[in-house]
């Protein structure tokens, strides 16, 4: 699994993009004969707890290009959830992969989400001629396809993953903030913020964290006693 070339598709480091999704590269790809193309995305790489969540969309040829498609991260949660129900039901075929936190530290992160998307793409119902993977890594797969940055920002298969993606991690973390009700999931959803890392400090680490991330200290002190502390291995 190994960083993917520059293609024309790379962007310039140090300038700033401000892109609407299309269906550009999955035009350009049908053009070339492919047929089922899917966009693939991850959601939850950066939280210090929870599972890190993957999702490939085949839009189709027959996809609604009004539904207002976009990076998960730019839209509301309600617009999140409007659109997670749309994809899943007018879609030609979906897969949403979770692997857990326990999985995330034997693997390494960027691993596990790796292994997630690959999964994706051997367990989605109508399997894939071609693939737009957002970012700069691309499984291990005979799949022709690309990894495109910043692709759910670019392409309309990738946004609707991220979608799917998302509103499903999402929702782990909120059923799961009913079991660990101290560490406040539902509001954060295991990201690295300040009330997050206040309550590891309180109340250590529950069984949804991952042990092999680094959690910076809030405040300078000597934290070699701390149960709250996470090394990285």
């Amino acid at each position: 699994m190994e960083k993917q070339p520059e293609s024309k598709n790379a962007l310039r480091p140090g300038r700033q993009y401000n892109f609407q999704p299309t269906l550009e590269l999955e035009k350009a790809a049908a053009c070339r004969g492919f047929k089922k193309i899917a966009g693939v995305d991850e959601a939850g790489r950066g939280p210090l707890a929870g599972p890190v969540v993957a999702a490939a969309v085949i839009l189709g040829d027959r996809w609604n290009d009004n539904h207002p498609l976009n990076d998960s991260k730019r839209l509301s949660a309600k617009n999140r959830e409007q659109l997670f129900d749309v994809i899943c039901s007018e879609a030609l075929a979906t897969k949403i992969v979770s692997i857990s936190a326990e999985e995330i530290d034997r693997l390494n992160i960027l691993q596990a989400t790796l292994f997630c998307m690959l999964r994706c793409l051997t367990e989605i119902e109508l399997a894939p001629d071609y693939v737009l993977v957002d970012g700069n890594f691309y499984p291990e797969t005979k799949i022709q396809g690309e990894a495109v940055v910043k692709g759910d920002g670019r392409s309309k298969s990738i946004a609707a993953a991220s979608i799917l993606a998302k509103v499903t991690r999402d929702r782990v973390m909120v059923k799961n903030a009913k079991r660990y009700p101290e560490w406040g999931f539902e509001h954060h959803k295991g990201y690295p913020t300040k009330k997050h890392r206040e309550a590891i400090e309180k109340y250590g680490l529950s069984p949804l964290h991952r042990r092999s991330f680094q959690l910076k200290p809030l405040v300078k002190q000597d934290y070699r006693h701390s149960t709250a502390q996470l090394y990285l291995l």
